[in-house]
């Protein structure tokens, strides 16, 4: 299929942004800046925000849109997309808005694999795509980017893959949000095994990503083993949401291996922290190959070891960070518009290929 915004003349999409957090502001900005998109929607949720103009949300000069509060004054502006980036996966407004013919590109992980969704939430959002003839796309970095378009890529020079394993490194320090990192990622708290929420929102969020991937390469898993451990501050930590005490939570380690004829074959192993400066209960000091970034390894007939890594100042990498989930969002919009109706994975897609000027 042809991607429309290459082309000699390209195709506007009118598109409203849905949410105005970290990373909703971050995809409104580049939704006003982009080429091809012609931002006509916001929708906030905060009543402060309500009705004061996108540009001024973001911090740039007034653009001539106001922002808004119901899905339904959404739905009457007829965008061609929703990008839909709320901290909650609300399916009702999903299939609203999918049955009156826009379609969605999604941060909310839920959607990334189709196949991993209950049965009957999967025919229910699949109904709202024929009924609008709309499609939606989920994606992001992490999972997406490094768990589904980086190992395509990887993978296709190979003729066998034996394993794929990714390490992410995420230094969570100048992340000024008390809430997430204290109460919903449990940094902070006392010594303790892994906490079983980690565990399970690791296997719920990159477990289906690896599944998508795995299936499209004909190698379905059989199963996902978690397994997750702490790292404790030696010292107290000051960070920009708060104080991190010594001998409390500091970093936390978790891997998701999935196991495919009794045999690892691929795994995901997230190091999320605020120090480095850690051990373990019984002592043991962490080693951390990056202070952010990705190191993934793929063997195969022809082996590959990719490190990725963000250059950026110090005092930099907080403003940089929203970008990683935000872009590919913003470049998937024109291939989702033109993608067949339905839930469309980023092994359904063409390679999204960013339009930059």
């Amino acid at each position: 299929m042809q991607q429309q915004s290459n082309s000699k003349t390209p195709k506007r999409y009118r598109v409203v942004q849905w949410a105005t957090g970290n990373v909703g502001s971050r995809s409104l900005r580049r939704a006003i800046e982009h080429p091809d998109l012609e931002l006509v929607g916001v929708l906030v949720h905060n009543p402060e925000k309500l009705g004061r103009d996108a540009g001024e949300l973001v911090g740039i000069a007034p653009v001539g849109v106001a922002a808004i509060s119901s899905i339904d004054e959404v739905v009457a502006l007829k965008p061609d997309c929703v990008l839909y980036m709320p901290h909650v996966c609300n399916f009702d407004e999903i299939c609203q808005i999918l049955a009156s013919g826009a379609n969605i590109v999604t941060t909310r992980m839920e959607l990334q694999n189709p196949a991993a969704l209950d049965a009957a939430t999967c025919a229910r959002v699949e109904a709202a795509c024929e009924q609008g003839n709309s499609s939606i796309h989920a994606t992001g970095s992490s999972p997406g980017f490094i768990t589904e378009a980086m190992p395509i890529v990887l993978a296709s020079i190979q003729r066998r893959l034996d394993t794929l394993t990714i390490n992410e490194f995420a230094d969570c320090s100048s992340r000024n949000s008390p809430e997430m990192l204290f109460q919903m990622m449990g940094f902070g708290r006392p010594a303790g095994p892994a906490h079983p929420a980690q565990l399970e929102h690791t296997k719920n969020s990159f477990g289906p990503s690896l599944q998508m991937v795995a299936t499209a390469l004909g190698l379905p898993m059989d199963d996902f083993d978690v397994v997750g451990e702490v790292g404790l501050a030696r010292n107290d930590v000051h960070i920009a949401a708060g104080v991190v005490p010594a001998g409390t939570v500091a970093a936390m380690k978790t891997t998701l291996t999935g196991m495919r004829n009794g045999k690892p074959l691929m795994s995901f192993t997230s190091t999320w922290f605020v120090s480095t400066d850690v051990e373990t209960s019984d002592g043991k000091e962490w080693k951390f190959v990056s202070p952010s970034g990705w190191h993934v390894v793929l063997q195969g007939d022809c082996p590959l070891d990719v490190l990725i890594t963000f250059p950026v100042e110090a005092e930099d990498y907080a403003d940089m960070t929203p970008g990683l989930t935000a872009h590919r969002p913003i470049n998937a919009v024109p291939y989702v518009c033109e993608a067949p109706a339905g839930i469309r994975t980023t092994a359904d897609l063409p390679q999204i290929i960013a339009r930059l000027g």
